[in-house]
């Protein structure tokens, strides 16, 4: 096929040796498969993402390191420079959190390089060497719900033992591997200690996972292993090997009524987004 333009520079790099075909194409990238060396990798080439709205934006960038005073400035009075900027500090963010998560053992697509725009990665490959389905797309068992649920549960707290929280965490984006669940499409992922919505981001991550298994295996409805894995965590005793029962008691306390409906006003607002990002391209 023709060589797509921005992966021009990845060839000659010597990055890659051919483009083999488009695999997806969405709002917020476009996915290429590729090969390097006689791997076959994936090359995921980032869009300006003008649906996310600027709510959203600072939610999930709160606390988001820029390399200097003029692109702090610049992204805060929106100019085409700080746009520029912000698109770069939201594309560098998932390349630094699949490192990061790699590096912990989390099961995310091993990164391999990025340059101009463009993620390089593992391919991540069904039992017959195809690209794997999303978990959406696959019907399951009771017994492979509970599986699939109990591992991916593991992995947010692997990820939140080395500081991250997926923030976008459903059923959308995770594949289905040869060997199990691989998590996906992290450009939203968010600093667990030093942003002021992580506890928010988690329990929506855990929560969307039980709905969704739930559908499968509807004893998974009850649980309510969200509160409990931030419990742990706000403890300092959550390790990636901490023993989890599903089972959680809130401690009595008066209620912040005000911070109560800001939190629904959030929630209502961000699942407004997810339908919208959900809808087909064009």
């Amino acid at each position: 096929m023709k060589t797509p333009k921005r992966l021009q520079s990845l060839l000659e790099e010597g990055l890659i040796d051919s483009v083999v075909r488009q695999l997806m194409s969405g709002k917020e990238a476009t996915v290429y498969v590729v090969r390097s060396g006689g791997t076959t990798l994936c090359a995921k080439i980032y869009k300006e993402a003008t649906h996310r709205s600027f709510r959203q934006a600072v939610d999930y960038t709160e606390n988001r390191r820029v390399k200097n005073s003029r692109q702090a400035r610049a992204m805060a009075k929106g100019t085409r420079y700080g746009r520029q900027q912000q698109e770069a500090v939201w594309q560098r963010a998932e390349v630094d959190a699949l490192y990061r998560l790699a590096a912990a053992g989390v099961r995310v697509p091993t990164p391999h390089n990025f340059l101009d725009g463009v993620l390089l990665m593992e391919l991540v490959a069904d039992e017959h060497g195809e690209a794997a389905p999303r978990l959406n797309d696959v019907a399951l068992t009771p017994e492979q719900a509970h599986e699939y649920h109990a591992l991916l549960l593991q992995q947010v707290v692997r990820m939140l033992c080395a500081g991250v929280i997926h923030g976008d965490l459903s059923e959308f984006n995770i594949l289905l591997g040869a060997d199990g669940p691989v998590i996906i499409d992290l450009p939203q992922a968010v600093d667990a200690a030093g942003n002021n919505h992580a506890c928010r981001m988690l329990l929506r991550d855990v929560d969307n996972l039980r709905d969704y298994f739930g559908r499968y295996a509807p004893e998974l409805l009850p649980t309510r292993f969200g509160p409990e894995i931030w419990d742990f965590y706000e403890r300092g005793a959550l390790t990636p090997d901490t023993a989890l029962s599903g089972r959680f008691e809130q401690a009595a306390g008066t209620v912040d009524l005000a911070s109560v409906m800001r939190e629904i006003d959030d929630a209502r607002a961000e699942e407004a987004a997810r339908l919208l990002r959900l809808q087909p391209a064009g």
